[in-house]
């Protein structure tokens, strides 16, 4: 889906959903703001950096040290346990294995997996596998998050369970998370909604201003 006209503005510590139908445009908005397409015009700033303009090595650089991902089918990879999965970002930043086996710890206890340390994605359930993404995520206190649906292969006990978990990880290091859904209930999670349909926005609702 194309996009067109789209312009919008996060603050550093807001929570914000992209909301639309299958097909409406807004997982290529979610990709072209983490720099995984180029737009044909027009640009993205994160963090004073205009992503479209990085190459390949500066993207890949930009990403490690500001970017983390959560995924709809957690994308573990199968042969690491929870431990070794979350380890992975920092692996990539060149920290020291003991630190980062620490951090990894730490941020699983968080997410309530303290006892499955050692345990494969094929020995955990959907919502454990979608908590070991999570734990990855936000190890490296990456200054975004974006997290493309989710909560959509879980039930919906689980699934509130992992919002609440996500926007309590991200208030407590302010910072900013950006969640694509077609799910209303997940989008009142976000400070800021904004909908789209047919590659334009529709709407932006901030959230936040209601609640103060």
């Amino acid at each position: 889906m194309a996009l067109d006209d789209v312009s919008l503005q996060i603050e550093k510590g807001e929570i914000c959903c992209i909301l639309g139908i299958s097909g409406s445009g807004k997982s290529t908005l979610l990709n072209l703001m983490a720099g995984l397409e180029k737009p044909t015009r027009g640009k993205i700033v994160i963090h004073g950096f205009q992503v479209e303009n990085l190459n390949e090595r500066q993207l890949a650089r930009f990403r490690q040290k500001n970017i983390g991902f959560i995924f709809q089918s957690y994308n573990l990879l199968p042969t690491l346990n929870a431990l070794e999965n979350v380890s992975l970002p920092l692996v990539f930043r060149g920290v020291p294995q003991r630190v980062r086996n620490q951090q990894a710890l730490k941020i699983l206890e968080a997410v309530g997996l303290k006892s499955h340390l050692y345990h494969k994605p094929s020995q955990l359930s959907g919502g454990q596998q979608q908590r070991v993404g999570i734990a990855r995520a936000f190890v490296s206190k990456a200054p975004v998050i974006f997290a493309d649906e989710p909560t959509g292969n879980l039930d919906s006990k689980t699934s509130y369970e992992v919002m609440q978990l996500m926007v309590q990880l991200a208030y407590q290091h302010q910072q900013n998370l950006v969640i694509v859904t077609h799910d209303v209930n997940v989008a009142n999670y976000a400070d800021k909604i904004i909908y789209i349909l047919d590659g334009r926005i529709e709407k932006i609702e901030n959230k936040k201003q209601e609640r103060t």
